[in-house]
């Protein structure tokens, strides 16, 4: 019996067969094996059979894709950068970069005078107290898995989000910053709206923050997450800003957002003072 080769099957059924594949072994070992397998695994309706396998979306999915391999990619790499994000293994992951009056401690919803968050499966959340208190993460991008083309060419949008709220019976300032930085953190862009203060004998509603970095320059590697904030009466004890529910997530492009500007000089983000031999690049609460 004469040996048929796999190439003289249907396009479709090759299409089908790809589908199965891990997509790293496509790229990998797949697509140098001839011009068919390479143009084939080229094509946008094998990503998106893949993306429909893998249940990133449905069929009847109709929003504009540019690159469905891109997008195939960026759905498989999705998820939150911030580890430790609603306080359920107390402080850890977190740098403590500013540790005020009675410093930072983690509590469960509601809290006393609190309300209980959107989301039931979020259980517990970080208050500060009534100086200074502020916490910070450092994302390696290419540590994560995103590729240094993807990150410079493609630009996907990177989606932050945070949750604060005040004690019903004691006002409370809350502060963000984000900053995208270069792989020798450089500032390239960066998200930090003005301090928000609630008054006290408010209603203890979480508020959610949100900012999505979009055509950014190239070179982004990191991006660094700082949060915080403290009371407003200077009262002994955890009155100050609750923080919750912290993300940040890298996406296909959907909404249009411009990015704030780089700055006209370049922010160094470097260590200062007693934290030279940090592996942490930057001494946050500085800055404020």
């Amino acid at each position: 019996m004469a040996l048929v080769s796999i190439n003289e099957l249907p396009e479709n059924i090759l299409l089908e067969l790809f589908t199965h594949v891990p997509a790293r072994q496509l790229l990998l070992c797949c697509r140098p094996v001839c011009s068919l397998w390479r143009d084939l695994i080229d094509v946008a309706t094998l990503w998106k059979r893949k993306s429909l396998h893998e249940g990133f979306i449905t069929k009847d999915w109709d929003q504009p894709v540019a690159d469905w391999k891109i997008f195939y990619f960026l759905c498989s790499l999705r998820r939150n950068l911030l580890r430790n994000p609603c306080a359920e293994e107390d402080m850890r992951s977190w740098r403590i970069d500013s540790n005020g009056g009675d410093q930072w401690k983690v509590e469960s919803l509601p809290g006393d005078h609190g309300t209980d968050f959107p989301d039931p499966k979020v259980k517990k959340y970080f208050v500060t107290s009534y100086d200074m208190c502020l916490k910070s993460q450092l994302v390696d991008l290419k540590a994560e898995g995103y590729w240094e083309e993807l990150l410079d060419t493609v630009r996907p949008d990177i989606v932050v989000k945070d949750w604060f709220a005040a004690r019903a019976d004691c006002g409370c300032t809350y502060y963000i910053r984000v900053q995208l930085a270069s792989a020798d953190y450089i500032v390239l862009a960066s998200f930090e709206p003005p301090p928000v203060t609630i008054e006290q004998w408010n209603d203890a509603t979480w508020t959610e923050v949100s900012h999505t970095f979009s055509d950014y320059p190239p070179g982004v590697r990191h991006i660094l997450f700082q949060h915080g904030g403290k009371d407003t009466q200077f009262w002994a004890g955890w009155y100050g800003a609750r923080v919750t529910n912290s993300s940040i997530i890298v996406s296909h492009k959907t909404a249009r957002n411009p990015a704030p500007s780089p700055p006209a000089v370049p922010e160094m983000l470097q260590p200062q003072g007693e934290d030279t031999h940090s592996p942490f690049p930057l001494r946050f609460h500085r800055l404020w």
